[in-house]
């Protein structure tokens, strides 16, 4: 469902009580635990149970289960709706809520609303967002910044998504799919990279990338934009954007980056490189987490938080206790002498970082990968891509497409992402019922391998299947 922007988007003390329809996805649990937190009175429904909600009821916030127009109590003149953007057109409460004349607000004008008074650092960009925007916070709470923070996973360091801190900065994961990251008007940004993705809400490719232009213009004048520049298409935002009178910060391994990045080094499950800020060595940064997608995420949270006016050693420290975020490379057991891990990649480029860290990860083993396509409308335009990048990979398992807010089409399945996979056939399988993949990963797997479960939807369900069928057969 989309619901427009109000003109005007009030502070959260002002939005009187606030229901949630979709409460328990990784934006809408974010924003509702910050107001929560601020003294507002929150309450939602939601048709599923997700790992963003026990936080929330730790607050004494109500969740109601399923939709159902009575779940708004008796909210009346003053109070507020935000809404999902899955929810379909016919959800009984937004229903209720239009017949009440309450005020419906979609999730970018909710999260705007909790930044009211907070300095914003927003972080964009095609892919790594959840990690940059968990690694900024990391950081600026080992420097006793105490931000706000609302992030699109479950950040390892806290167990949760959001927090509103004590301190005047808000570090905010903006999201482009729906185009709410330009609603935020931000102090400062970091664009990760631009490619190309949710052609479904932007049309063209050309319309995406201009959506990160006008993203770029609303940052403060007298803020600043950090951007990665190894990434073709935020080079081509610096240059777009270089002559607007705000500051960039260019980051990456590519000579002349105001902060670079060399001498990196991947090893198991761990990165490391060396800062050079402005033409001065500021020392080495040793990661917890692989793969050198995540080394350019950090050196972006880095930059940022030097901008800022914090210590190098302090941002260090925090970037050097970062464990991960939820469905980022998330390790997720160990059976029959193989490592199981679980992400959120699925697109070409994330597909690809993450088996490069895989394969970091797995040394002499084998990496063993099943990939859930997410969105029709993504898999047919970038199906083939996808089974590319797969092509990564020891051994491939494809499940069929998660379909999230869009209707099946027959025509586009996981087929279209298996096909084009460069692997011998042998190596390869299209398994388009679910709860066959756990078995047929067993069946591939051996002692030494990595086993990693990549997609944004349903499939991070299988690595425990995968792990219990492991330790049955140890028990066997």
């Amino acid at each position: 469902m989309r619901l427009p922007v109000p003109d005007e988007i009030l502070p959260a003390d002002r939005l009187g009580r606030v229901h949630f329809v979709g409460i328990g996805g990784a934006g809408l649990s974010a924003i509702a635990r910050i107001m929560a937190m601020s003294g507002v009175e929150v309450t939602g429904s939601d048709d599923a149970e997700t790992p963003f909600l026990p936080s929330l009821r730790e607050l004494g916030v109500t969740v109601h289960r399923g939709y159902a127009a009575e779940h708004l109590g008796d909210l009346g003149h003053g109070d507020s709706v935000v809404v999902t953007t899955a929810a379909r057109e016919d959800n009984p409460e937004v229903l209720e809520a239009r017949r009440r004349g309450l005020r419906l607000l979609p999730r970018s004008a909710g999260l705007a609303a909790t930044m009211a008074g907070r300095r914003v650092v927003a972080v964009a960009g095609t892919h790594g967002k959840t990690t940059t925007t968990s690694l900024l916070t990391c950081a600026l709470l080992a420097c006793d910044a105490d931000p706000t923070y609302a992030v699109g996973g479950l950040l390892s360091a806290t167990g949760r998504n959001a927090d509103a801190g004590a301190g005047p900065l808000f570090v905010a994961e903006a999201d482009e799919s729906d185009g709410a990251f330009l609603v935020y008007r931000p102090h400062a940004a970091i664009v990760t990279n631009v490619g190309a993705d949710h052609l479904d809400q932007w049309g063209t490719e050309e319309a995406y990338r201009q959506a990160f232009v006008d993203f770029a213009g609303t940052v403060d004048r007298d803020g600043f934009l950090v951007l990665c520049t190894d990434d073709d298409g935020a080079q081509t935002l610096a240059a777009q954007v270089g002559d607007d009178g705000r500051e960039i910060v260019t980051v990456g391994e590519r000579p002349g980056a105001d902060l670079e990045v060399r001498d990196v080094v991947l090893e198991g499950s761990t990165s490391a490189f060396t800062v050079v800020h402005d033409g001065r060595e500021l020392g080495r940064v040793s990661l917890r987490i692989p793969g050198r997608h995540y080394v350019l995420d950090a050196a972006c949270a880095l930059a940022a938080g030097l901008r800022l006016g914090l210590p190098f050693d302090g941002l260090r420290a925090g970037l050097e206790s970062f464990t991960g975020t939820g469905r980022r490379m998330e390790p997720k057991g160990e059976a029959g002498g193989v490592r199981v891990y679980d992400s959120y990649a699925h697109q070409p480029i994330e597909i690809a970082g993450d088996l490069e860290a895989a394969r970091s990860l797995a040394g002499s083993g084998r990496v063993v990968v099943a990939y859930q396509p997410h969105l029709v409308s993504r898999t047919w335009l970038f199906g083939a891509a996808m089974g590319e990048a797969l092509g990564a990979a020891d051994e491939v398992v494809v499940l069929d497409v998660h379909l999230a807010r869009e209707d099946p089409d027959p025509a586009v399945t996981g087929a279209l992402v298996a096909d084009a996979v460069p692997l011998p056939a042998e190596q390869v399988a299209f398994v388009p019922d679910q709860a066959d993949v756990a078995a047929e990963l067993v069946r591939r797997a051996r002692p030494g391998d990595v086993v990693l479960t990549l997609g944004a939807g349903s499939v991070t369900e299988v690595g425990p299947q995968v792990l219990a069928l492991l330790r049955a057969g140890e028990r066997a």
